[in-house]
Formats: C-alpha cells, sequence, structure tokens
C-alpha cells in the first residue's frame, strides 16, 4: 500500500485527508503537535472502521528535533515515503498595525517555514526512490490579499511561491508538488486562532464589520470541509496531476482571476464583496 504522512490531523482539513486516504487504501502517518488533541481522530477512525491503517504520530513542524525523532522512529529512509500532505497551519486575525511581532512570526513558522524544512527532510527520501508527490494545503488567500488576515495571506503567497520555484528543481527527480487551495470552509482553524480587536484600536469599525460580514458569508455558502479531502486523494491517484487545485467557488473565482485583472481592479471587487463602503469610521 502506498504511504502518506499530513501534519495537522487533530481536525479540519488534516483530520479528514487522513481518513479519506485510509478509506482509500492508503497507509497513514497521522501527525500532530500535540497527541492529547488526538480525540477526534481516533473517533473518526474507529467509526469508519479504519484504525489498522493509520499510525498516529506526535509531530510539531517548528520543532527540528521533533521532525528528525518522527523520520528515525517510522525508519522512513529506509521504509520509504509516497507523499507528505503539509497541513498544520495556524492565523491571527486583525489589523496588522495592532498585531504584536509574535503573532504574525508564528503564522509564518508554521505555514511557511514548517513547510519548508520538513520537505528538506523528506527530499533526500523522495529522490532515493525516485518519486514522491509533495502536497500543500495552500488557500484562496494565496490569490488575492484580505483585510484583518495579512499574516496568513502573505504565508501562503510565500509557501506558493517557493512550491513554483522547488518544482524546477526537483522534477527531474520524479517528485511533483501539489497545490490544493480552498476557498471558505468551516474549519476548525478560524475558531482557535486569536483575534486582535483592542478596544481603542483606530481600525474597530473595520474590524467589527469584518467580523459580521465574513461569518454571515461563510455561514451560507461553506460546504463540506470532506470536498477538500477528496481533493487531495484526487491529486494523490493521478496519473500526472494538476500543479493547482481550486477547491470551492470563491477559490475558483480568484484562481481565475489571478493575472488576469489588474490588482486594484481585484481590491475594488473584493471591497464591494466585504461592502466596505458600510463601514462607519
Amino acid at each position: 500500500m502506498p504511504k502518506v504522512l499530513i501534519t495537522g490531523t487533530s481536525s479540519g482539513f488534516g483530520l479528514i485527508t487522513a481518513v479519506e486516504l485510509a478509506r482509500q487504501g492508503w497507509t497513514v502517518i497521522a501527525t500532530m503537535r500535540d497527541l492529547a488533541k488526538r480525540g477526534q481522530l481516533d473517533r473518526a477512525l474507529q467509526s469508519a472502521g479504519l484504525t489498522a491503517n493509520v499510525t498516529i504520530a506526535q509531530l510539531d513542524v517548528t520543532d527540528p528535533q521533533s521532525m528528525d525523532h518522527i523520520l528515525a522512529d517510522l525508519d522512513l529512509e529506509k521504509r520509504g515515503l509516497d507523499a507528505v500532505v503539509h497541513n498544520a497551519g495556524v492565523a491571527v486575525g486583525g489589523a496588522f498595525e495592532d498585531l504584536d511581532e509574535e503573532g504574525p512570526r508564528r503564522v509564518m513558522d508554521v505555514n511557511y517555514f514548517g513547510v519548508l524544512a520538513l520537505t528538506k527532510r523528506l527530499l533526500p527520501i523522495f529522490r532515493a526512490q525516485r518519486h514522491g508527490r509533495i502536497v500543500i494545503i495552500s488557500s484562496e488567500s494565496a490569490f488575492a490579499g484580505q483585510p484583518g488576515n495579512s499574516p496568513y495571506c502573505a504565508s501562503k503567497w510565500a509557501v506558493e511561491g517557493w512550491a513554483e520555484s522547488l518544482a524546477y528543481e526537483v522534477e527531474h527527480f520524479g517528485i511533483e508538488i501539489i497545490l490544493i487551495e480552498p476557498g471558505a470552509y468551516p474549519t476548525n482553524i478560524w475558531e482557535s486562532s486569536p483575534r486582535i480587536l483592542p478596544k481603542d484600536s483606530a481600525y474597530l469599525p473595520l474590524m467589527r464589520h469584518l467580523e459580521v460580514t465574513v461569518e454571515a458569508y461563510v455561514a451560507k455558502v461553506a460546504r463540506d470541509p470532506a470536498d477538500v479531502g477528496r481533493v487531495v486523494a484526487k491529486a494523490l491517484a493521478a496519473r500526472r496531476p494538476r500543479f493547482r487545485y481550486a477547491v470551492g467557488s470563491t477559490a475558483k473565482f480568484l484562481h481565475f482571476t489571478r493575472g488576469k485583472l489588474p490588482s486594484t481592479a481585484v481590491r475594488k471587487l473584493l471591497g464591494r464583496f466585504l461592502r466596505l463602503d458600510r463601514v462607519r469610521w
């Protein structure tokens, strides 16, 4: 059976993807930073009768020792690995001026530098076996800026630029890179992410407006997050996978407009969509 390592599987897309790939016959190494949060995944696997297909292990993508330990503990250099799904991610909401330095650094450490660090450790394995697929759960946030979400957008823009560049370097070794770009889906990342909103913030009217507008939009149009797990499985099963898979209506729209419209036009469209003209400063 093919083997895949997935990060951030305690909830959200990571959990869904672990269950979906196990269902489709993959041997899954489901990792998470805090094993105390494995309960939801355990229950999902037990309900589906898939516990035998999945190994749950601790992995913190911001901790070099944690990454080295899992490679050694699972003996991946000898036993091989067919794919990795980079899903671990964090966010912090708020106007940029209101954020301290630690919040954006944490977002970049997990969403960007964590992907680079783990990939660098896995590339020798993929090169030696002359195949491997690197799947990155990106976001529609990589297509256009979003008010109140600048660190997250920056991390996704960064990881996509890195992925485009790395693809040139590794294709000779049979290594393929795949970007999965979901739109609005109800996952735990937004519930668990801090929202910085000081009472004396100069941006308070805008942030209050976005809280209401964005939450109403997500509640209205968000689809089943299982869509993302199915797209990951489809990409991994494809003989010749695409480089990008936009998932969801808004992601597909932004994917279509990318490079076709000036940034100012996209910003005006997004401003109208978010009804920013109704903000009372």
